[in-house]
């Protein structure tokens, strides 16, 4: 990871790691932050990493930590745009797609720590750089 990145995406697979202070996470989390890169999730990744054993205390810290990008009507409208564009469609991809979305607004370079490298290849292109986690 010699290559500055301005901007880091986590989607839930990223957001959960965290909050479970998986090693390797934190670990690739330091360097970005020794980089001086703003950490940043869409306000949904909340929604999908919230469960009944989700440890609520290292959520908090978490969120306290990262930039919690809103998803208005206009970034809706934009990621329909994004999933249209990729040939995509349905409740399986839309939150995806979300995450791609704010990703794509983000300062550059970008780069989305990911679970589903396939999928955001489709939404994301080659204008975000993605870690597979």
């Amino acid at each position: 990871m010699s290559e500055r990145v301005e901007t880091v995406v986590l989607d839930s697979e990223g957001l959960s790691a965290w909050i479970a202070q998986n090693r390797k996470l934190l670990a690739i989390l330091q360097v970005f932050h020794d980089m001086g890169a703003d950490l940043v999730i869409g306000a949904n990744t909340i929604v999908e990493v919230t469960h009944s054993r989700t440890h609520m205390p290292h959520l908090g810290w978490a969120l306290s930590r990262i930039k919690v990008e809103p998803v208005t009507e206009q970034a809706a409208k934009a990621a329909a745009e994004i999933l249209k564009a990729a040939g995509l469609h349905g409740h399986k991809y839309a939150i995806d797609a979300t995450v791609a979305e704010v990703a794509l607004r983000q300062p550059k370079p970008v780069a989305l720590l990911t679970s589903d490298t396939d999928d955001m290849t489709k939404l994301c292109g080659s204008q975000v750089r993605l870690i597979p986690l």
